[in-house]
């Protein structure tokens, strides 16, 4: 691949990322909220309910810990 190429290939890419985020600032969040329904459903489906709920605790720690360290 010439740096040409490679120039040309960055270029589409920054494109259609370019126009990803448009689509994506264009959706209304109604869509947002029955696409992020969808896929929680998917992930239950799946069985990832309980891989997920099993570090919740982790995660709670961390966010009292670090809420603790900032006097939050």
């Amino acid at each position: 691949m010439t740096k040409e190429e490679a120039q040309q290939f960055r270029a589409s890419w920054q494109l259609a990322n370019r126009f990803i985020k448009e689509e994506i600032r264009r959706t209304p969040a109604s869509v947002k909220l029955q696409q992020l329904a969808l896929m929680y459903e998917a992930g239950h489906r799946l069985g990832w309910g309980e891989n997920l709920r099993a570090g919740e605790d982790e995660v709670r720690e961390r966010w009292r810990q670090l809420k603790e360290r900032l006097g939050v």
